[in-house]
């Protein structure tokens, strides 16, 4: 039978992989303070999950809910989600091999390898790493963990929905960073339409900006600061209906607003967030999105791996 992803599914995964994953803060600040006509803003700090980012859920979704052969996991990644895998790898001693583009930031990479993965780098993109990780599993035995089109990744990720409405039940507005959409598509379903998820990505990387203008995933560029974590050639497959019902605005950013967004969130919070994870609070800043007054916005902030950290 088909894996359903529901609030049903959403809230059973989130109680199966709980021991293992952290209940991350929200953090509530002045909208004056940053310049934004919302009278406060709450923050969702996914990047101080483990392995620095949300997709840790997604990767212990996959491994609780699936049967592990002794072979192990395989995973393609631009860096977070093969951290992540890593890592819940490590956390229930199963192998694990990782596979990553030339582009991976040096830390995901340390990050990758701290946790005791095979770890291959190879090709420009994130695209090359997943047509390799797929050339090796047909030989290996072992279970392929995808990062974005896999229905236990999306009820992992839509874990972070389920905390952030019970930690602020009336929150209007939730503006999520998108790559693949296994993140905003888990969060678009456990919301179901309930709140206003906003899809942010960058100008470089327009990939379901591109597929809900066209009906249907197609090919996008894949580039920009944020392109090891937010750019993928194609948006995911399963979550794409989810995004065409449940999403209700997508919006792009350009470079110079996601590095902007980076220099703020470490000056006025010390929040050392990567291009990606500061994606969905620059539409904010650049005023791609632009809230009412009233409006009760929150953000997520869902990775903190960056590639340099010379905004600091």
């Amino acid at each position: 039978m088909a894996v359903q992803i529901d609030r049903a599914g959403i809230a059973e995964t989130a109680r199966l992989v709980a021991p293992h994953v952290r209940r991350t803060p929200v953090v509530a600040v002045a909208g004056a303070d940053f310049g934004l006509p919302v009278a406060q803003l709450r923050l969702k700090l996914e990047l101080l999950q483990h392995s620095g980012s949300f997709k840790v859920r997604g990767a212990f979704a996959n491994l609780l809910r699936r049967p592990v052969p002794p072979a192990g996991v395989v995973a393609a990644s631009g860096g977070n989600h093969g951290a992540a895998v890593a890592y819940a790898a490590m956390v229930l001693g199963k192998p694990a091999k990782i596979f990553v583009p030339s582009i991976a930031a040096p830390m995901k990479i340390a990050r990758i390898r701290s946790y005791g993965a095979d770890l291959v780098v190879g090709g420009d993109r994130y695209a090359d790493a997943l047509a390799a990780s797929e050339a090796w599993l047909r030989d290996s035995g072992a279970m392929a963990v995808h990062a974005y089109d896999q229905p236990e990744t999306l009820l992992g990720q839509g874990g972070v929905g389920l905390e952030l409405e019970e930690q602020d039940p009336d929150v209007e507005t939730l503006l999520v960073a998108v790559g693949g959409g296994g993140l905003i598509g888990g969060i678009a379903a456990w919301y179901a339409g309930r709140v206003k998820v906003v899809a942010v990505e960058p100008e470089a990387a327009p990939t379901l900006n591109m597929a809900l203008k066209a009906g249907r995933p197609v090919d996008a560029p894949a580039g920009g600061i944020a392109a090891d974590s937010l750019a993928p050639k194609q948006i995911g497959s399963l979550m794409f209906p989810i995004a065409q019902k449940h999403v209700a605005e997508s919006v792009l950013v350009p470079d110079d607003a996601i590095r902007a967004a980076q220099v703020t969130l470490w000056d006025k919070l010390r929040l050392v967030a990567e291009p990606g994870g500061a994606a969905a609070f620059a539409a904010l800043l650049s005023g791609a999105y632009r809230p009412e007054r009233n409006e009760r916005v929150a953000v997520l902030v869902c990775g903190g791996n960056p590639t340099t950290t010379d905004f600091i």
